[in-house]
């Protein structure tokens, strides 16, 4: 009985003695204190007001959520800054009398990620996703919200993911 408590013991040290180096978001242990999200301009030939603020403003929320980094507004061990380059509405499928049946919206995001204590860790890539709904809703007011809501929370995650997930 008394090993028994020894083992129970050993087997919790052993357990959450690692939890310093992952945690429940993925992240590994993050070598940075503070981060800095740059305002991304809208430069995209379609321009969509108030997208730029909305996106950066995902991205900040989604980094203080899931990490314990500080906020910054310079001078941060992690700086995100790029552009929006593309917003895009395209016809995806035609009815039977050759009208688009749904449209698909495209946002396109170029982002350069930067690291001051681990430079390998720097990257300049685009991120990209869509969201599709029917052709006969107009893409403003809730329904325009809500596509680039889903649309801002994937590119935002997958930017996450390539910064600071380290699977």
């Amino acid at each position: 009985m008394k090993h028994l408590k020894y083992i129970i013991a050993l087997s919790i040290l052993f357990t959450f003695g690692g939890c310093n180096v992952y945690n429940f978001t993925g992240t590994g242990k993050i070598d940075a204190k503070t981060f800095q999200v740059n305002f991304f301009p809208n430069t995209a030939e379609l321009v969509q007001p108030g997208i730029d603020r909305t996106f950066t403003l995902a991205l900040q929320d989604l980094i203080q959520n899931q990490t314990n980094l500080n906020l910054v507004k310079n001078g941060g061990d992690l700086t995100y800054e790029g552009e929006i380059v593309d917003y895009r509405i395209t016809p995806m499928m035609a009815t039977a009398d050759i009208q688009a049946a749904q449209n698909r919206l495209t946002i396109r995001v170029s982002v350069q990620f930067t690291n001051k204590n681990k430079e390998a860790d720097n990257f300049d890539k685009t991120f990209e996703f869509f969201k599709d709904y029917p052709a006969k809703e107009q893409l403003s007011g809730s329904t325009l919200d809500a596509a680039v809501k889903e649309i801002f929370e994937r590119i935002t995650q997958d930017i996450f993911n390539e910064s600071l997930a380290k699977w």
